[in-house]
């Protein structure tokens, strides 16, 4: 039998940055709170994919580094002492007597008054480099979790996507040599991203594919990339990124009797769901209109923390007054 290990006001589904600011927020309101994300540690897709990009589009900071953004964000939902249900994913979802119960990993349940999802894009797989599958975790990598741990490699970025030129501008200056590959010479990634891994003079070898990864035991040594017209080339690589994409899917979520479009969750201008008390944030809630941004979703967070504020208390007020008049 599943155990209800937590009774809260509000149940967060994801720790990405919509749904810590919705911590915070849900505390501002005077909510008790949990949050539950099937990754380890909490930041969602920014801790997972880029904690060392920086991050331009967040009001107030000219520049964020992604890493520095969730350690902000924790802090902030901190003070009201959410419970963080990490490395434990969102299972099952049934109606109880005022409220919800959501299954989590290992065996444990959550009664809450209402549920927000701020899932993100769901669970993500990266796409695999069909070279590399026998050197994942040995020198190929999909995420670059700490730059400092790549210093002095020869690095070989492979991808032609924003993340493979983010991956690049932000290894250039700790390692001893970047080299991007691509299997097309037209890139996806945004044009003033590639000019300035091109302006750092890194070389983009393109049309190119990875035909084999070489080394020892102690991890890869060298790479071996075809030209076309069967031409070979070898490079040095201590580090190879494989940024070639994921795939996503929302998982256990989309058996919860919701309303979807494209893996996203429809919601109302409440934020509402389909299903009574289960409101979404965030880039998993499609509307007409939306805009996939961070700042987006801390808007779209707070307008459904001050909703469910009203459905669990009618006697709240909808707005509850601006945080810099509370003292």
């Amino acid at each position: 039998m599943t155990a209800v290990s937590h009774e809260v006001d509000l149940l967060i589904v994801g720790a990405g940055p919509t749904g810590l600011f919705a911590a915070y927020y849900a505390g501002f309101r005077g909510l008790s709170v949990a949050v539950v994300d099937a990754l380890p540690e909490p930041g969602g897709q920014v801790t997972a994919m880029y904690p060392e990009k920086m991050i331009f589009d967040v009001a107030g900071f000219p520049e964020v580094r992604g890493r520095d953004l969730v350690a902000a964000l924790v802090k902030q939902a901190g003070q009201y002492d959410p419970g963080y249900l990490l490395g434990r994913p969102a299972t099952g979802m049934s109606d109880v007597d005022g409220g919800l119960l959501v299954e989590v990993g290992g065996g444990e349940a959550v009664r809450a008054g209402a549920v927000l999802v701020t899932a993100g894009i769901g669970e993500f797989t990266p796409r695999p480099l069909p070279a590399g599958g026998d050197w994942v975790g040995r020198g190929v990598v999909h995420f670059i979790p700490e730059l400092s741990v790549h210093s002095g490699h020869d690095v070989v970025v492979v991808g032609g996507g924003d993340s493979a030129f983010d991956w690049a501008l932000a290894l250039h200056p700790v390692a001893r040599s970047v080299t991007l590959v691509h299997r097309r010479t037209r890139f996806r990634a945004h044009p003033g991203l590639i000019g300035k891994v091109e302006d750092l003079g890194v070389p983009l070898i393109t049309p190119a594919e990875v035909a084999e990864i070489r080394g020892d035991d102690t991890g890869v040594r060298e790479v071996e990339i075809e030209l076309g017209e069967g031409q070979r080339r070898v490079l040095p690589a201590q580090t190879v990124v494989a940024a070639l994409g994921f795939t996503a899917d929302l998982g256990p979520i989309e058996e919860w009797g919701l309303a979807l479009e494209k893996r996203a969750i429809l919601v109302d201008s409440a934020m509402r769901t389909s299903r009574s008390r289960v409101y979404a944030a965030g880039d998993v809630a499609a509307y007409p209109g939306k805009v996939k941004l961070i700042a987006t979703g801390f808007g779209e967070a707070a307008t459904a923390v001050n909703n469910i504020a009203v459905e669990l208390n009618p006697d709240a007020h909808l707005f509850p007054g601006h945080s810099s008049n509370m003292g």
